[in-house]
């Protein structure tokens, strides 16, 4: 008898019940041994109170198969406080790395580029995704944007073992480190430091923006994408769609205990009940989730058949063309078309085999380079909404009642842009000024110093808002510039 894998599933809301429904019901048909646990996570349990949208008994669940296959979800709108259910399941559990393959299905399916067949490799923990916001004052809003030297060197690790793996030919790096030179700039560094020692692999790095444009445009030039997380997220959609639909694309959300599948796309409410959902993006996935627990030949088996349905024109609306499609079908007859067909393989379309599956892909533990740290001044952001918003009213006054024990102002900036001294008048100015703090001979400080200074703020009526200490890394600073400073 042969032992099945136990997963758990989470049918979702919106369209995610009827295209869960669909694909399980072509993976049993196909022969997948699975024990399937059932878990309920998104709106009705927000509705319930619970602002992460998932109860204890589901990550009970999760912890004893370390599978999840996972429907679309919806968070209610106007939820306020509720957290994104994806990204808390991805960090809670470790889920390091998001592979959006991204294929053209030329000539089945409609695309502007019937060569594409691109792997998005996207950072899924960290970044602008670690969803820790402020309003600070009555105009300004703050989202902080968190890298790690581990997170971002185990995904650029990963990308290369997965191209080096599955024999692709060449990585690309993606950033915005001519902007964000410290947090995007570390991100391209570790990928140049990685892909040496990949000799065989051809690398670049490219700016977001026009890295996108190009990906858009010319996607053949491209293989495999490695990229931090809310780029990723973007472009992961732009590919996909280019292929025809993003209606098609797989979502593999992978850790090192743990993995969860889904498709690309969300919860699409404005179709659900309607049967015409494409189901395609989440079987591809359930056919990643096949090869994650080493049932590869049925994963085979229900790609070649999913191919030969497509080339065949039995579509979803999605993907309905009247040049190239046969049969307008709906979601649950699409499961039917792939079923018939099972043991089938495509004419027109690639063959694809399993046969010879390579290793899983394990990284080595990460060695964060040791530097000696020291402060050396502070950024005090302060709330401040007098005299006309004239920055040189406010650096006189911090200079006057602010500087001393060896800590002086050296630069205020607004949104990034410094103002003062010698700023220009026709800048303009919200109520939120960062006022930095340095000693004049650049040597180390200490804490206390900054304790008294802030004592020094509330004594002048001054509103501070928020620090950020000033460190030097083995003598080199640790903090960017003003803009115009």
């Amino acid at each position: 008898m042969t032992t099945k894998t136990p997963i758990t599933v989470a049918y979702g809301d919106g369209i995610g019940p009827e295209i869960m429904s669909a694909c399980l019901k072509i993976m049993l048909a196909a022969g997948a041994q699975l024990e399937i646990e059932t878990i309920e996570v998104g709106e009705q349990v927000y509705l319930r109170g619970n602002t992460s949208g998932i109860e204890p008994s589901a990550w009970e669940s999760l912890r004893r198969t370390r599978v999840f296959f996972k429907s679309p979800v919806t968070t209610p709108l106007g939820g306020k406080g509720l957290k994104s259910l994806n990204v808390t399941i991805r960090k809670a559990l470790g889920l390091y790395a998001n592979v959006r393959p991204c294929v053209s299905y030329s000539p089945a399916i409609e695309t502007k580029h019937p060569l594409m067949n691109v792997v998005i490799v996207r950072e899924n923990e960290e970044d602008l995704y670690a969803g820790i916001e402020h309003r600070q004052t009555n105009e300004v809003y703050q989202t902080l944007k968190l890298m790690t030297y581990p997170g971002s060197e185990k995904i650029i690790r990963y990308a290369f073992e997965y191209a080096r793996i599955n024999k692709r030919k060449k990585v690309t790096c993606f950033t915005k480190d001519n902007i964000m030179k410290m947090t995007d700039g570390m991100f391209h560094q570790i990928f140049d430091k990685v892909a040496a020692e990949y000799p065989s692999l051809e690398t670049n790095h490219m700016i977001i923006d026009i890295g996108t444009a190009r990906l858009a445009d010319t996607p053949e030039l491209f293989d495999v994408i490695v990229v931090p997380n809310l780029y990723g997220d973007i472009i992961s959609d732009v590919a996909a769609q280019l292929t025809g639909s993003v209606g098609l694309a797989p979502s593999l959300n992978i850790g090192t205990d743990f993995a969860m599948f889904e498709a690309i796309h969300g919860s699409a409410p404005d179709i659900a009940g309607k049967g015409i959902a494409n189901p395609s993006g989440l079987l591809r996935a359930g056919i990643g989730l096949l090869l994650h627990i080493g049932q590869t030949q049925v994963a085979e088996v229900i790609h070649n058949a999913w191919r030969r349905t497509i080339e065949e024109g039995i579509h979803t609306p999605d993907i309905y063309n009247t040049l190239r499609s046969t049969r307008k079908v709906g979601t649950e007859e699409f499961a039917d078309a792939v079923i018939e067909r099972l043991g089938q393989k495509p004419e027109k379309l690639p063959v694809i085999s399993y046969a010879h599956q390579e290793e899983a892909i394990t990284l080595p533990p990460v060695v964060v380079p040791k530097q000696t740290k020291q402060l050396v001044g502070v950024d005090v952001f302060v709330h401040w909404d007098d005299a006309g918003r004239d920055p040189n009213v406010l650096g006189r006054l911090l200079s006057e009642r602010c500087n001393s024990d060896g800590l002086d102002l050296v630069m205020i900036t607004n949104r990034g842009q410094k103002v003062y001294p010698d700023g220009f008048g026709e800048t303009f100015c919200a109520d939120h000024w960062r006022c930095r703090f340095l000693r004049g001979d650049g040597a180390p400080i200490e804490h206390g110093q900054i304790i008294a200074l802030l004592g020094r703020f509330q004594a002048a009526g001054l509103d501070f808002i928020k620090t950020e200490n000033l460190y030097t890394f083995d003598g080199k600073p640790g903090f960017s510039l003003g803009q115009g400073q």
